[in-house]
């Protein structure tokens, strides 16, 4: 993933009711939610919720599908590990702060001791 795509996408998810939208998305899988379900799930009103989705979607975070009358939204988790992947491509490189990568490629931080804390 590229830094334009990556701010793409954080700048897509940076707002409350889409990375709700986008979490709800998430944990119902690859079955995803209709439209309907979203809206009643976050009570937004269709032309807000439609605008919402209509964000997520130009940045790759979702997709929809036509099923006969409904419209049903999917995460796209292929775009959602490529910006994880980014923002943590560099965490365990050889020379970085990071002590090395934990459970599911997490950063752990160095914890740095000698640092002197000012008692202004």
């Amino acid at each position: 993933m590229k830094s334009n795509d990556a701010l793409t996408c954080l700048n897509a998810l940076a707002q409350e009711h889409r990375l709700t939208l986008f979490r709800l998305l998430v944990q119902a899988g690859e079955e995803g939610m209709a439209v309907g379900e979203l809206a009643e799930a976050t009570g937004l009103p269709g032309a807000t919720l439609t605008n919402h989705l209509h964000i997520l979607r130009r940045a790759g975070m979702v997709s929809d599908e036509r099923l006969g009358r409904v419209i049903q939204c999917r995460a796209n988790y292929g775009q959602m590990n490529a910006l994880l992947g980014f923002l943590t491509d560099n965490c365990c490189a050889n020379g970085s702060a990071a002590t090395g990568c934990g459970p599911a490629n997490t950063c752990i931080p160095t914890v740095k001791s000698s640092r002197k804390v000012s008692s202004r």
